[in-house]
């Protein structure tokens, strides 16, 4: 197997063992081989978010990481975001909010938010325009994204808007 590389990657919480090239990236990796479609392929440069996934807990481009540098580090994708058939607190705002259009950049928004609310439970105006000031979106003005997000910290501080 030269030029082949037999790693597990810990995603969603599963161990998912391949094989992989040294060049595949995570991106790659989970779209071809794990069939994990959620995280989109967009700029290919770590520019428009599309393809965020969170490795560690963090933000991360899997576009740009290499699937053999991952090792088994705990990576989640948007469809380890939800619980079972339940949508999570942020993917429910979006949807309350009217703020997903064609939903192509919509999982890297999730992500982007998520790890947001994870660290800053109740962020304000200017720390959730930072948070997503990593995501691209072509349909939108990124009001409806910014309103739910802002409704979703309004709700779990107890001020509802």
């Amino acid at each position: 197997m030269i030029g082949k590389f037999a790693i597990v990657l810990n995603v969603n919480g599963e161990p998912r063992d391949m094989v992989v090239m040294a060049t595949t990236t995570l991106l790659e990796a989970l779209r071809h081989s794990l069939e994990l479609t959620g995280t989109k392929r967009g700029c290919n440069h770590g520019v428009c978010g599309a393809c965020t996934v969170l490795l560690d807990g963090k933000l991360a481009r899997s576009c740009l990481t290499l699937a053999v540098d991952v090792g088994e580090r705990p990576v989640t994708t948007v469809e380890g975001i939800a619980g079972g058939n339940h949508l999570s607190p942020v993917q429910r705002a979006l949807l309350g909010a009217g703020a997903i259009q064609c939903g192509f950049c919509t999982p890297g928004f999730v992500l982007a938010l998520t790890e947001l609310f994870a660290r800053e439970p109740s962020p304000g105006r200017a720390q959730i325009r930072d948070a997503l000031s990593g995501n691209l979106c072509r349909c939108s003005g990124y009001v409806k994204i910014v309103e739910a997000a802002e409704q979703l910290a309004a709700s779990q501080s107890g001020r509802e808007r």
